[in-house]
């Protein structure tokens, strides 16, 4: 036996226990990177509030601490305002469905001459196997409900610690990042990290402008049917379109019809009618010429980055796709090397007369030379000539 030979396999049975061992590690804290990349990125957005108000002589931690307040007091005051609409919905719906379930049963009973009643409904109802089923479920799934709700709190609260540490302490970690690097690797993560910040902080700023948009527009829309709580449906439908990808535009909708239902059904109609065409006016007009002004990404680079994000990384992934895509492409820029493009008239999309003309004289000339076809201008002398030869 070699004598290299038990070394290399040792060697190559390590190699192999340090990957499962790497493997396995990864697996077991991929929550907790998906976690720390929000917080990272939650950072850089706002990063830019924060050096101005350190810039103003706040200390950095305080200032992190005000924004992160700001934040959380809006937060808390729309979803309360939010559960108490949806409360308030919700009971009357309750109270008004044994009407509802009349006008539906009388409309049954006219069009298709039958003799429904509430009551029997009421009892086949309570008596089917798919109540009953649907009950015994929500009893046992209580506690998966009530598990998955302090690990969202628990996720939310381990985001928000990373985000504040990543924020307050934004300087020491790039002097610490920066020590480990050569002094010409120092300025490129330096300008980087700048690029990140403003590529997030504009993507930002564009989904919040375009929010305000849609908000205005749904609140609009809302006031003049007279559907209750305006206001916390425009920023409901405004917040949510924007900031929650792919589905979204759906959940914000669905909840201004819902509402404007228990007004009047043909007022749900027109929300709906409303919510497509604003998609449409927001996807074609609005958002590329927002996007093009604060990220600087092409559509359909942004589109195709969402939906790779949603693949690797779930909704985390498409939430912070485009700042990451705008980021690298800002970033890798400035080291392609560009020329000047001549001046032809194909760059432009225009195709030269040359080649049209060229085209159809191949075609003519492919046809005139077909075989068993007749040249122009033979005749009888073509053919005696032949024959002549050919009795010759």
């Amino acid at each position: 036996m070699p004598r290299w030979l038990p070394r290399a396999m040792v060697l190559a049975l390590a190699l192999v226990g340090a990957f499962q061992l790497g493997s396995w590690a990864f697996h077991q804290l991929t929550g907790l990177l998906i976690n720390i990349l929000i917080a990272f990125f939650l950072a850089l957005a706002i990063e830019p509030a924060v050096s101005w108000m350190a810039s103003r002589g706040m200390r950095r931690g305080l200032a992190t601490g005000v924004v992160f307040l700001a934040v959380i007091t809006v937060s808390a005051g729309f979803v309360t305002l939010l559960g108490s609409m949806l409360a308030g919905q919700i009971i009357k719906i309750v109270e008004d469905f044994p009407d509802y379930l009349d006008s539906v049963i009388n409309w049954i009973n006219a069009h298709f001459h039958t003799e429904l009643r509430r009551v029997d409904v009421q009892e086949g109802l309570l008596r089917s196997d798919w109540l009953r089923n649907y009950v015994q479920n929500s009893a046992t799934g209580v506690l998966d409900v009530s598990a998955q709700v302090l690990g969202g709190l628990f996720q939310l609260l381990t985001i928000t610690l990373f985000s504040f540490y990543f924020a307050a302490d934004g300087p020491r970690l790039r002097r610490a990042l920066c020590s480990v690097l050569p002094p010409a690797k120092q300025a490129e993560v330096l300008r980087a990290w700048e690029i990140a910040v403003n590529k997030t902080g504009g993507y930002l700023y564009s989904r919040g402008l375009m929010a305000l948009i849609s908000g205005i527009a749904h609140y609009i829309l809302l006031a003049s049917l007279d559907v209750p709580y305006a206001p916390v449906l425009a920023v409901w439908v405004g917040l949510v379109s924007q900031f929650i990808p792919t589905i979204g535009t759906y959940l914000a909708g669905a909840l201004p019809m819902l509402i404007a239902f228990t007004v009047d059904p043909w007022y749900a109609l027109w929300v709906l009618i409303f919510v497509v065409v604003y998609q449409q006016f927001e996807n074609y007009v609005l958002q590329p010429k927002l996007t093009s002004k604060t990220v600087d990404i092409h559509p359909a680079v942004a589109f195709g980055s969402v939906i790779a994000g949603t693949a690797l990384l779930g909704a985390v992934g498409a939430l912070i796709a485009i700042p990451a895509i705008a980021t690298l492409q800002a970033f890798l820029g400035a080291y392609v090397k560009r020329y000047d493009v001549t001046d032809d008239p194909r760059v432009h999309g225009h195709r030269g007369r040359g080649a049209g003309r060229g085209l159809v004289t191949r075609v003519r000339a492919l046809w005139a030379h077909r075989p068993g076809s007749a040249k122009p201008g033979s005749g009888a002398g073509g053919s005696g000539g032949s024959s002549t030869e050919n009795s010759g």
